[in-house]
């Protein structure tokens, strides 16, 4: 084994064995920046502005709709007959399935073309390079309203000239998501590898890696935190988007977002709406976002502070 590779290694555990002091020095930079008595009062009031409406969807979804209907905070009587009902009344299933390929799809896919493109642009020099990382920033302050019709148009038009049918498609969904996802994903990984020491790929480089030995052995490795936030933001980016899931799909394709507006649109006109339903409707909904940020809580804190502290 080369000193080089046996340095490398001890680069990589001091790396590691930082994170935690940099955590302690954080948490003694917040109590002297508050006392504790009102640390604890804050946080108590930021947490019960979190969890009492959830608590409320939750009771609500164990209640029928005539309580709800009147403001009853509690049950008038608990029952979970609102569970079963979403399943048929909703046509839930069909909408979480397709939610979760979409959606699924486009955080891995985003996610990986982010680290190839964002490695290039960080680590090498030429003709262009400032021009794309203004165009990727750029790209952020569009609102997607405006891109509706000009994305529709386009892949409208693939039936016509390529005979491709683009419209209607969960494929077709993903694309249009992908043109939204893979630019943030893109910034958010150059800011992160613009953290990483550059004496890990040297090392490397002098052991005999090529350029790609040292982007799937050194910087993928390195780069999680950041590969994760980047494919948790596109994940939501397909998960909770209405607007272009009710025009580029069909009823076979639609997405969870968009069976939960339908049933809600298909419940104003009646005397008591189906209030049970939509709140046991919108925790299931719910869930897989919880359950994905629970998994991967330790990766997002430091993917989303790289960059901050140098």
């Amino acid at each position: 084994m080369s000193a080089t590779s046996v340095s490398h290694r001890s680069a990589v555990r001091d790396t590691a064995s930082e994170v935690p002091s940099r955590k302690n020095v954080r948490q003694q930079e917040v109590l002297r920046l508050l006392p504790r008595p009102l640390l604890i009062v804050i946080i108590a009031v930021l947490c019960a502005a979190v969890l009492l409406p959830l608590l409320y969807i939750f009771l609500a979804s164990l209640n029928n709709d005539s309580s709800i209907a009147r403001g009853d905070f509690w049950p008038e009587s608990w029952t979970l007959e609102n569970y079963s009902k979403i399943w048929v009344n909703v046509g839930l299933a069909n909408g979480l399935i397709n939610s979760v390929l979409v959606a699924g799809c486009t955080a891995v896919v985003s996610a990986a073309m982010s680290v190839g493109t964002a490695y290039v642009l960080v680590r090498y020099t030429f003709v262009g390079r400032i021009t794309i990382l203004r165009g990727l920033l750029g790209l952020q302050s569009v609102p997607g309203t405006l891109m509706l019709l000009p994305v529709f148009v386009v892949f409208s038009s693939a039936k016509t000239y390529l005979g491709i049918t683009v419209i209607g498609t969960q494929w077709g969904l993903f694309l249009t998501y992908l043109t939204f996802a893979l630019p943030f994903s893109t910034w958010v990984m150059v800011t992160y590898l613009r953290g990483l020491p550059r004496e890990l790929e040297e090392a490397a480089r002098i052991d005999g890696a090529s350029n790609l030995g040292v982007l799937f052995k050194i910087i993928v490795p390195l780069s999680w935190p950041g590969i994760v936030v980047s494919g948790i933001f596109a994940f939501l980016l397909g998960w909770n988007d209405v607007l272009f899931a009710s025009v580029m799909t069909r009823p076979d394709s639609q997405t969870a977002a968009v069976a939960l507006q339908l049933f809600g649109a298909s419940t104003e006109g009646g005397a008591i709406p189906y209030y049970g339903q939509m709140m046991a409707s919108a925790l299931v909904c719910a869930a897989p976002v919880v359950i994905l940020y629970l998994i991967f809580q330790r990766y997002l804190v430091g993917g989303l502070t790289a960059g901050g502290v140098k």
